[in-house]
């Protein structure tokens, strides 16, 4: 075990007790790791959100600081402590910057004095967090002031917390920096506006593409924060490439993101799970596609993909179009298997579609009729067969409650074919239901990959599949993340650690951390070639993969399952946290050399 240098670490994230996006869940599954370091002398700086910290954050009295934040509540900067209610419950700082949002303007122009950041058009949303940071920086050196040679590190994480980082480099505040980008901003912009991200890293000139986009302040941000920070960290060797011709500056770390497998079903349990779990979702699929015609669900495959509604960057666009593919070499082979395939996507949505609605109610009126007559049908099927009778609807209902199911199943039967979607989207335009109209992927009685496209959100309780996000993917066969732009990608993981076997992309940072460990069709975890790939070509690779899968037998895809958990293991914050603390020890030596 290393021995970490410094006596505080201090991790800056917009993202701490404020979930946004990824980097809420890196900062959270690594708490423990960092914790068995640093002790109690580990702490947390975030933004003070009152609506956002219910259940996430307890308050407690500031034993240590109360001198600190008197003297900053004077400049409109009001701290909160306590604990971050997360596995570990890590002490926080949240910082309430509401009333220094007035100072916004002369950060701007020291900013701009200091580091010629041009934030001149700059949106809201950049000068937010910008304030934040800024707050986060003074915070940092009063505490840098009242641990006089102690070893400190702060840990900045993208640019939304760079500011904080400038400050103290602006000031000469003698505390040790890390900076951390998950994904520039530069790229992620290009990516989302369906260019040609690793095809144009050598050719643009980023301040000209970040004018463009009206980006240049959070940009320059970024860059300096990259370039004036101790040590320079990204996620990946993929995240590597961008950084190093958008921010000018090769990273001294990568700093690949894990799991804590203990926090997760054991394998054996796991493989109970999914039984659970899948039968609990075959119901929903029964109570979906039954009214409209037969389709076998009990010997189905499942296959899943979840992610935000980034429809090129997180591939759905290539996976749309294998399962085209798919559909049809399934349809041409006469295949009895179907595969349902989810797309857990949220979106915007006006409603629950009213079909699917009526079919879960009409469905659940037959579970229960059933269930209230069930003593009785268990004994008439138990006289019948022992009596070696042929065992029969008329030998195990009686006539009143026949007749009863009769009336309500031709009320649970419809016309025309099953919905694409669970609910009505906001747009009506919807570019997944246009591609799967384009794939010829409609739910008809013949097509053997069936859609069920889930634009909201599962917390368990939603009145339509009621499971979990966790829940639902162990009741699925494969998850499918073959993403475009994914400096990390924490979906496969969590996938494989799950015990269901998952295909990612080499053009993600989790990707291509497995790449190295992924040695054949075996190995749980398979990794889809997509650099310098054109998408017709990317979608074919995938269609292989899929139509591969659904040739394994019931034993090779126990042992994928198998394989799939040992090899998502290999991701333990216990291992790589070491990582972390190799970069803020190096933070400390080249701070105390420069």
């Amino acid at each position: 075990m290393i021995k970490a240098k410094a006596h505080y670490l201090f991790e800056v994230s917009f993202e701490v007790c404020n979930k946004v996006g990824g980097i809420y869940t890196v900062l959270v599954s690594k708490i423990k790791a960092l914790s068995n370091y640093y002790h109690k002398n580990y702490f947390l700086i975030g933004p003070y959100f009152p609506e956002k910290i219910k259940g996430e954050f307890k308050e407690e009295k500031e034993v240590g600081f109360e001198k600190i934040f008197e003297e900053l509540k004077k400049e409109g900067i009001v701290c909160h402590y306590g604990s971050w209610l997360v596995e570990g419950k890590p002490k926080a700082i949240l910082i309430d910057f509401q009333d220094f949002l007035k100072e916004g303007n002369n950060i701007k122009k020291e900013l701009w004095e200091t580091y010629q950041i041009d934030s001149l058009n700059a949106p809201f949303d950049y000068t937010e967090p910008l304030v934040w940071a800024w707050a986060a920086g003074k915070l940092l050196e009063k505490i840098s002031q009242n641990l006089k040679n102690k070893n400190i590190v702060a840990h900045f994480h993208e640019w939304l917390s760079g500011a904080g980082l400038l400050y103290l480099k602006k000031n000469k505040i003698s505390i040790a920096t890390v900076f951390s980008t998950h994904a520039t901003i530069l790229g992620r912009t290009l990516a989302n506006d369906n260019l040609p991200l690793y095809d144009l890293l050598n050719k643009i000139n980023p301040y000209e593409e970040a004018k463009k986009y009206n980006i240049v302040a959070k940009y320059q941000l970024e860059k300096k924060s990259a370039k004036l920070s101790d040590v320079f960290t990204v996620l990946s060797e993929i995240n590597s490439l961008e950084a190093q011709n958008f921010l000018e500056r090769k990273p001294d770390f990568y700093l690949p993101n894990g799991l804590n497998p203990e926090s997760f079903p054991s394998l054996d349990q796991a493989l109970i799970n999914h039984k659970i779990f899948r039968s609990r979702l075959n119901n929903f699929l029964f109570a979906f596609f039954s009214p409209y015609y037969n389709t076998d669900i009990k010997n189905a495959l499942f296959y899943f993909i979840a992610c935000r509604y980034e429809f090129r960057n997180k591939g759905v666009d290539i996976f749309l179009k294998a399962l085209g593919q798919l559909n049809k070499k399934l349809k041409e082979k006469k295949r009895s298997k179907n595969i349902f395939t989810f797309l857990l996507i949220p979106s915007a949505t006006k409603k629950v579609n009213p079909e699917v609605l009526q079919s879960l109610e009409n469905y659940r009126d037959i579970i229960d009729s059933l269930k209230d007559s069930s003593f009785e049908i268990e004994e008439n099927f138990i006289f019948s067969l022992l009596n070696e009778k042929r065992v029969g609807l008329k030998n195990i209902l009686d006539k009143n409650l026949s007749s009863l199911l009769e009336k309500k199943i031709l009320k649970f039967k419809k016309q025309g074919l099953p919905p694409l979607c669970t609910h009505e989207l906001s747009d009506s335009q919807d570019i997944i239901i246009k591609t799967l109209h384009e794939e010829k992927l409609e739910n008809k009685p013949n097509d053997k990959v069936k859609i069920i496209f889930c634009p909201f959100y599962l917390t368990g309780d939603d009145g339509l599949i009621n499971l979990d996000y966790y829940e639902t993917i162990q009741a699925m066969d494969l998850g499918v993340f073959p993403s475009y732009y994914e400096p990390w990608g924490y979906t496969p993981l969590e996938t494989a650690i799950l015990t269901v076997p998952a295909i990612g992309s080499d053009l993600a940072g989790s990707g291509k951390f497995f790449a190295s460990f992924v040695n054949d069709r075996n190995s749980g975890i398979f990794i889809l070639q997509r650099f310098k790939k054109s998408e017709s070509e990317s979608a074919k690779s995938l269609f292989k993969l899929l139509y591969q899968f659904q040739q394994l037998s019931d034993k090779e895809k126990i042992e994928q399952k198998i394989e799939a958990r040992k090899l998502a293991e290999t991701a333990n914050w216990e291992k790589l946290i070491e990582n972390y603390i190799k970069a803020q020890n190096k933070a400390l030596s080249a701070f105390y050399e420069n």
